[in-house]
């Protein structure tokens, strides 16, 4: 990235050749979640997506959701036309009936890291003849997301995809509703360098239609990233980033989890006597939230359980 922005600023950049890490990134996340590269759009952020999804459904639609959930995942079907019914998470597969017309839900919850059961909650939304909006955001790179047969998965990739803040994806599964390409521009051209001045209307055949220009460097960037991810294997990241979790939790006197995310509840001071320490923690939802990812060790795990005491 550093590179590029040199680049830039000498105005050498070769804007045709940054298409290419857009398309390793594209590549490499349809890749994770198991679906063809045509199936994937990219964009920069989890709202517009799942804006597009919002859009696509007629007026007073039941969405059914998580009523503890992200709201980039809330938010825009609230603002919409939409009967939307929210129900504590561990009811959510339950609650899915014959009047749900689709149910948005994120796979892992940012606030205390619960893993929702996919395939139980795609299987009830067959049955019911409803859509599924899956939002990885919290998992796509720790948790092996790529039998997930979601009808919309999307996925923002500054988080676990180790990418800068300006990455996101959308997957579309081919059998699903066909969403409005609001914020179709030329880079959601079938030939986008052929699709930048005038009429008629030209998008792709396939998700690209759903893409929006891409911020070039954060692309640069992110797309070794998502190469490294897959070099080294999610299911051994996986394995990686919930042993040291549970490595935590068990200095804490907690059982074992599922889970990379461990929240827990902390002293006001707690958060900075750890980035004392160089241990970065977050507050969410009034509970401490570490975070293990494959740069994290063994060590993080100790230097974070002697501040705690």
């Amino acid at each position: 990235m550093r590179d590029f922005e040199e680049q830039r600023q000498s105005g050498t950049v070769d804007a045709g050749g940054v298409d290419a890490f857009v398309e390793r990134g594209r590549a490499a996340f349809a890749a994770m979640v198991g679906r063809p590269a045509s199936d994937v759009a990219v964009g920069s952020q989890t709202s517009q997506f799942v804006g597009l999804v919002a859009a696509s459904l007629p007026a007073r639609s039941v969405v059914l959701a998580a009523e503890e959930d992200f709201t980039s995942v809330l938010f825009p079907f609230l603002q919409a036309d939409l009967d939307v019914r929210l129900v504590p998470l561990d009811r959510l597969t339950e609650s899915v009936t014959e009047s749900v017309d689709l149910v948005a839900v994120s796979a892992v919850q940012s606030a205390d890291g619960r893993v929702l059961d996919l395939e139980a909650l795609v299987e009830a939304a067959a049955a019911a003849d409803a859509l599924t909006l899956v939002d990885v955001t919290q998992a796509a790179g720790w948790l092996p997301v790529d039998t997930l047969r979601a009808d919309y998965v999307v996925g923002a990739g500054y988080k676990w995809l180790l990418g800068p803040r300006g990455t996101c994806f959308l997957a579309v599964d081919p059998s699903a509703p066909a969403l409005p390409a609001l914020a179709a521009g030329w880079y959601a051209g079938d030939d986008r360098w052929d699709s930048i001045y005038g009429p008629p209307l030209r998008l792709a055949s396939d998700a690209r239609r759903y893409d929006v220009s891409p911020a070039w460097g954060c692309w640069v960037g992110h797309a070794p990233a998502l190469d490294l991810l897959l070099e080294v294997g999610i299911d051994r990241i996986h394995a990686h980033d919930v042993g040291l979790a549970n490595a935590f939790r068990d200095g804490r006197g907690l059982g074992p989890g599922n889970s990379a995310i461990v929240s827990l509840p902390c002293a006001p001071d707690t958060p900075a006597r750890l980035a004392e320490a160089g241990v970065q923690a977050a507050v969410r939802a009034g509970r401490m939230r570490l975070s293990f990812h494959l740069y994290n060790s063994v060590a993080d795990v100790e230097t974070a359980l002697r501040v705690l005491g």
